[in-house]
């Protein structure tokens, strides 16, 4: 690699998690922007039905990351992981093309193998998802100055599927046959393998060409060569490994986070009121979470840094929740209450979610453009405020469409502009939180725990999707009103205010703090 590339370019292992990433994306977002639809055209669920199963499974996404960032720190590594998931979301792409040709002939078989096809995409994103997202941040040494930077290009490999996949599997659903558009997705997984399976070896390595991502050494497995080498250099040896590990999980700590995971267990399904899906999403983050910060082998630098993970992910559940939207209530918002008529032609609901993938595209290079610029300046913001900044610009979108929507009811259908407004606005949002917290995880988490950190940060996406399921309930289709803390939600600005107001005090909250995350983060920004 020149001396060019390291400092002024990316490596070209970037763009090889870049297009194998866009593919991956292509096929979840492609089943994304039709899976409701599916549920309420297809398989005849209620609206309310179908967005507790959207939320349910949007969430189990993003919540086994955690187990799939396990396995890679500590048995399979980035590489085998990714291409086990990757087969496994393949599989479950077509298994749903197979559930979409059943529906007409045996409805009973078609709902069992659309269990069976969000199953193995639940397992196959885990093992993927958290990989490839940690393999950016292993391109480059420490404290290079390129990592925001990096990752704001990956991010653009996840939105330019995003972008295509609705305008390609949507059409195929909404025009054709669902059984298509499932199809397409699954077609696009598979091409995301074979761009990694044919370049990892060549451009996903260090600076130095060593292999990134392969299966993790166990230190007792290596031999020292050179007894007279500094300490620092000589590998622990097999006994004290397995005290740190004795340390690690013992079974007092191990029995005492158990009767935390079953006391938040019971509490989620008999108290709060939660089904089993959502019980085991948010008592599993938190007793999770709580079982890695108490690890004694941290020290008290990587404790507050990962503590300040856990802060910003705490805030992620607001910006996510509010965002996933876009596939719950959002669509059956375009699909029943939006004019979508141009020229005397009706754009399919589903297309509506391009239009962030297509901002993000078009604003991802500029906004990399100014944090590098505001970096070489030393005025770019920290991390935290970048994501307060991102609360605030999701909280003034839903103020935009709140305002279009007044006066439109059953009888009266909303210009699309309102929510084509609202979308790039939420884009701008995105830019600031997202690929930031990605990067910013991968830098203040312990080299051992990087990828399960990952996962972790994950498991803010698992409850956020989860909790916009439970919102997306709350949408008054038909006029008919839904009620939250005792306040009914009759008209669509009702509905919309509520994500107007959680969104722009959570905003707030994170700018008043955002000095003191600084300070805990120990001199990474």
């Amino acid at each position: 690699m020149s001396e060019q590339t390291k400092n002024t370019g990316h490596p070209k292992g970037l763009y090889v998690l870049f297009f194998t990433e866009m593919w991956e994306r292509f096929s979840y977002y492609g089943m994304r922007a039709i899976l409701i639809l599916f549920m309420t055209k297809m398989l005849a669920f209620d609206s309310k039905l179908a967005s507790g199963i959207y939320g349910n499974f949007t969430a189990l996404v993003y919540l086994t990351p955690l187990i799939g960032g396990f396995i890679s720190d500590r048995y399979w590594g980035n590489r085998r992981s990714i291409v086990v998931g990757g087969i496994t979301m393949a599989i479950g792409q077509f298994i749903l093309f197979f559930c979409a040709s059943m529906v007409a002939t045996d409805m009973h078989i078609a709902i069992i193998l659309f269990v069976v096809g969000l199953t193995a995409l639940v397992i196959g994103n885990g093992l993927f998802k958290p990989n490839i997202s940690t393999m950016v941040n292993q391109l480059y040494g420490p404290g290079d100055k390129r990592v925001d930077a990096a990752f704001t290009i990956f991010y653009m490999g996840i939105n330019l599927g995003a972008l295509f996949s609705p305008l390609i599997c949507g059409s195929l659903a909404e025009k054709v046959d669902y059984k298509w558009g499932f199809f397409a997705a699954g077609v696009g997984m598979a091409c995301g393998l074979v761009v990694f399976q044919m370049l990892k070896n060549k451009y996903i390595v260090t600076a130095d060409g060593k292999q990134i991502g392969t299966r993790p050494e166990k230190k007792s497995d290596l031999i020292v060569k050179d007894v007279d080498e500094p300490k620092s250099n000589v590998f622990v040896p097999k006994t004290e490994e397995l005290k740190d590990k004795a340390k690690e999980f013992s079974p007092a700590r191990i029995g005492l986070w158990l009767l935390i995971y079953a006391a938040l267990w019971f509490v989620f399904m008999h108290f709060v009121g939660f089904n089993w899906i959502s019980t085991l999403v948010f008592a599993t983050s938190i007793s999770a979470s709580g079982f890695i910060i108490t690890d004694p082998l941290l020290s008290h630098v990587d404790r507050q840094r990962i503590i300040v993970i856990y802060i910003a992910a705490f805030f992620v559940i607001f910006f996510w929740s509010a965002f996933e939207q876009a596939g719950a209530s959002l669509t059956l918002f375009a699909d029943k209450q939006v004019d979508r008529h141009i020229f005397g032609w009706e754009m399919p609901a589903s297309w509506f979610q391009s239009i962030n993938p297509l901002a993000i595209i078009v604003f991802a290079p500029l906004f990399a453009t100014i944090w590098v610029a505001l970096g070489k300046k030393n005025k770019e913001p920290a991390s935290p405020l970048k994501q307060a900044i991102g609360l605030a610009l999701l909280s003034i979108g839903y103020l935009v469409i709140a305002f279009g929507v007044k006066g439109v009811d059953g009888a009266t259908k909303a210009s699309m502009f309102w929510l084509i407004g609202m979308y790039i606005l939420h884009t701008f949002g995105e830019l600031c939180l997202s690929p930031i917290g990605l990067s910013m995880v991968a830098r203040l988490s312990p080299a051992r725990l990087a990828s399960l950190l990952m996962g972790v940060w994950f498991l803010a996406n698992a409850m956020a999707n989860d909790f916009a399921g439970m919102l997306s309930k709350l949408y008054p289709e038909g006029g008919k009103p839904t009620s939250i803390f005792g306040h009914q939600i009759v008209t669509l600005n009702d509905f919309f205010m509520i994500f107007v107001v959680f969104s722009g005090v959570a905003a707030v909250l994170l700018f008043l703090i955002s000095r003191w995350l600084l300070k805990m983060m120990n001199g990474i920004r």
